[in-house]
């Protein structure tokens, strides 16, 4: 048995490929299959299967797409209630594909139609686990309240999700390879470790959810502290469960205007270049979420700032950024909301306020502060006492809480949000000055 594992950076999402004499199975593939066609190639390997852990929040999968062009079989829970064509795998369904024999454990607790796969040859033993075991952690139990085939209280999912850890694994042995969907940097957990793997021993060492507890203390601990959830996280529920569509033609749909000067005034714009850039010149109505890198988590804010269905305009730097950018629009199921991409033209008028920082740090009262971290940063204390606190991703929505009488500064933790942050409040506020302190926090903490 060989196991390849995939890592999506920005959205710190893991999806696998193991082969045997020939065959290859998935499991919790990312949108675009192409990376798995390549090293099937690679290995001479059909692909026969693909297996779904549960209907994935945080990104679109591709496993539709991969069935439709390979004719391989969808496994996932009979308790999903898929629309798409599959098998039904949970406990007591086993498959064997070359060497290896899958068997489905169902593990609810993240999501009520979690389960883990299985993978099992003469060598080793390998657990897929989804969102249901990560490395030092478990996934969290407040994503399906609103969205999904099967609608759960985060309560009632903690409990699952405590019996799950006490009893789903006690079977399995000590070096059997832990592999799951998600590592640190992931929403839908909270303290995950930098490593993409581990074994099963280790965890049951190591990690806090198998601890000696009771189920109370359990549910306490998993309860508290939990990140934001993006408002496109049920949406992708959604998407997942129904089928998604094929990326190529999804994403290559949408239309391309360059050296853009002016737009419809009633649609967002969301600008992905450099901050630097977009102060000196943008379009009305624009949102700066810069997607300079990988480093950048584009995708999580886009989906955290823009709502499903919600029209935009996406303004690139260059054509060169093209294909990227739309591929990562379309890892969160929104390139359908795209109206146009874009480039800018050279009569963009529109300009950010220069900041004066040695102003700001001799009269601070002369500002008002807006902190736009998440309550989990908040949690551990201001950096500025006077600051409003509003998250990021309320911010569309909570702007009034913001008096407009002074001139604004936002501030992040590093500066990444904060350009954001500033560009939604300088929409919404005509007579205000707004600032962004971007990196500058960092003389302050």
């Amino acid at each position: 048995m060989t196991i390849k594992q995939f890592k999506d950076g920005p959205l710190a999402h893991y999806s696998y490929a193991i082969v045997s004499d020939g065959k290859m199975a998935l499991v919790d593939p990312a949108r675009n299959p192409m990376q798995y066609y390549l090293y099937a190639e690679e290995q001479e390997a059909k692909i026969v299967a693909v297996f779904e852990t549960h209907p994935h929040a945080d990104f679109v999968s591709s496993h539709m797409q991969i069935h439709e062009e390979t004719g391989a079989t969808i496994y996932t829970s009979d308790k999903v209630g898929a629309d798409y064509p599959h098998k039904a795998f949970d406990e007591g369904n086993s498959l064997k594909i070359g060497q290896v024999e899958f068997k489905a454990l169902n593990t609810p607790g993240h999501s009520p139609d979690s389960i883990t796969v299985i993978a099992k040859d003469d060598e080793k033993t390998a657990l897929f686990t989804g969102d249901t075991l990560f490395i030092g952690d478990v996934g969290r139990p407040d994503l399906r309240e609103k969205a999904g085939n099967m609608k759960a209280k985060r309560k009632d999912l903690a409990k699952q999700m405590y019996h799950t850890i006490q009893n789903k694994f006690t079977d399995l042995p000590d070096d059997a390879l832990v592999y799951p969907a998600h590592g640190a940097g992931s929403l839908c957990g909270k303290n995950m470790s930098d490593a993409s793997s581990s074994t099963l021993g280790n965890e049951r060492q190591g990690n806090w959810a198998f601890k000696d507890q009771t189920e109370e203390e359990f549910i306490e601990e998993i309860l508290k502290d939990q990140p934001f959830i993006p408002s496109y996280f049920g949406f992708n529920v959604d998407i997942n469960k129904t089928g998604p569509e094929n990326v190529q033609r999804a994403k290559w749909a949408n239309k391309l205007m360059l050296n853009v000067d002016k737009v419809d005034k009633d649609v967002l714009v969301v600008d992905t270049r450099d901050e630097s850039k977009f102060k000196k010149a943008h379009l009305p109505n624009s949102i700066n979420i810069m997607a300079r890198s990988e480093d950048d988590k584009y995708e999580t804010w886009l989906g955290a700032i823009v709502k499903p269905e919600e029209d935009f305009y996406l303004v690139l730097d260059s054509v060169d950024k093209l294909e990227e950018l739309l591929e990562r629009t379309a890892k969160i199921g929104y390139e359908k909301q795209v109206k146009a991409v874009i480039t800018l033209g050279k009569e963009v008028q529109a300009k950010s306020a220069e900041f004066d920082l040695e102003d700001f740090k001799k009269n601070r009262d002369s500002y008002t502060i807006v902190d736009i971290r998440n309550n989990s940063e908040l949690a551990e204390g201001k950096i500025f006492e006077e600051a409003i606190a509003v998250p990021l991703n309320e911010l569309r929505e909570e702007s009034t809480e913001i008096p407009s009488h002074k001139p604004v500064v936002v501030h992040c933790a590093g500066g990444y949000r904060s350009a954001a942050g500033s560009s939604i409040l300088d929409r919404l506020f005509e007579s205000t000055k707004v600032y962004d302190l971007s990196e500058a926090i960092k003389e302050f903490k």
